[in-house]
């Protein structure tokens, strides 16, 4: 009868442990905590950690605490799928990511599969909300064809005298953005010099450098990362060439200049307007840079997509997947991006890209 008793007491205690913890809801952000792209993972995780503390310490969703899970893809398409399937393991209801197109495209399979709501602060590629797999995938950030018009045009008119050339790193984001701006510009009556691919992660572009120099490249757009542009930049000054890189928002991580330094004065790239400059932004923008992490770049734009997660979830007075879907798409959501919503694709509903140019060690409106 004793052993009875203690197993009836231990077995109404661990149901009673387990309810405790299923009081938590688990969300997750995923991106490339590692890597040669890691700051932009770093911007991630802060905004997120930020955003979990603000919204818990006013209560949480509903009553209950957010649980915050990081996943590092690397930003690698398998690594993506890997930890899609890792955070359906671990109960996460919300996913705020990922970075990189090449990931949040396959990992959003798995999320539709399984009922995970996903909402991308960065993925640009049109794939991504055109080709959803399910209802619940949106993004906060804008689009590469949004942000071709704008940096095709402007090479267009800009630069319809001089020689410019087109590359990209063949990734889903690098492609993407280059073949945008490329056939905006085209259609504008401005064909480039050259259209070249090239291999992420290289230390040593001087081929490509020499072929740029050879054809008296004026202005090298890049459809890729900071990493590559970087070295393309440096490199560039050190053949003597006094090329203007032009690039996208990959470009919005300090690392940049860390990589150029001063070479890369006077590059431009495209971004959204800067939400560290939203005075609704200012109380957590001074939270991050008090305790010594970034602002920068997607850090506020994790923070907002974890923002319009919880209004939304909120409303519905629920996690449920189809209630918070539902609460996304009819809902209007103030953020530190501003005032946002969806269309019926998942897109947002936010003014699109502005010019930024590289001086001194900073980037600022054009």
């Amino acid at each position: 009868m004793k052993k009875y008793l203690l197993a009836s007491v231990a077995a109404v205690a661990g149901v009673a442990m387990s309810t405790a913890a299923l009081a938590d809801i688990v969300i997750a952000t995923a991106g490339p905590m590692t890597g040669q792209y890691a700051s932009f993972g770093a911007q991630m995780k802060a905004g997120a950690e930020q955003a979990v503390a603000d919204i818990n310490a006013a209560g949480g969703v509903n009553g209950e605490m957010l649980v915050l899970e990081v996943g590092d893809d690397a930003c690698d398409p398998k690594q993506a799928v890997a930890v899609a399937n890792q955070m359906v393991g671990k109960n996460v209801v919300f996913m705020a990511g990922h970075f990189c197109s090449g990931s949040s495209i396959p990992a959003s399979a798995v999320y539709a599969e399984e009922g995970i709501i996903q909402i991308s602060p960065a993925s640009t590629n049109p794939k991504f909300t055109d080709e959803r797999p399910g209802p619940g995938v949106f993004r906060v950030c804008g689009r590469d064809d949004q942000q071709g018009q704008v940096a095709g045009t402007f090479l267009a008119e800009e630069y319809g005298d001089k020689n410019i050339a087109v590359v990209h790193d063949k990734t889903a984001y690098g492609k993407g953005l280059a073949d945008a701006t490329k056939a905006v510009m085209n259609s504008l009556g401005k064909d480039e010099t050259l259209y070249e691919a090239y291999t992420a992660g290289e230390k040593d572009y001087t081929a490509l450098v020499s072929k740029l120099k050879q054809e008296n490249i004026n202005v090298l757009y890049v459809g890729g990362y900071h990493t590559e542009a970087g070295l393309m930049k440096r490199q560039m000054v050190d053949q003597g060439m006094e090329t203007l890189l032009v690039s996208g928002d990959a470009l919005v991580t300090d690392e940049y200049w860390s990589i150029t330094g001063p070479a890369g004065e006077g590059t431009l790239m495209t971004f959204s307007p800067d939400p560290r400059k939203n005075p609704i932004a200012a109380p957590v923008v001074k939270a991050l840079e008090d305790a010594g992490k970034t602002a920068e770049g997607y850090a506020l734009y994790t923070y907002a997509a974890i923002q319009a997660w919880a209004d939304a979830a909120k409303a519905a007075g629920s996690t449920d997947y189809d209630a918070v879907v539902g609460a996304l798409n009819e809902g209007n959501f103030a953020t530190v991006l501003g005032d946002l919503s969806f269309d019926d694709k998942g897109d947002v509903s936010l003014p699109g890209y502005v010019w930024y140019e590289w001086s001194d060690g900073q980037y600022d409106y054009k």
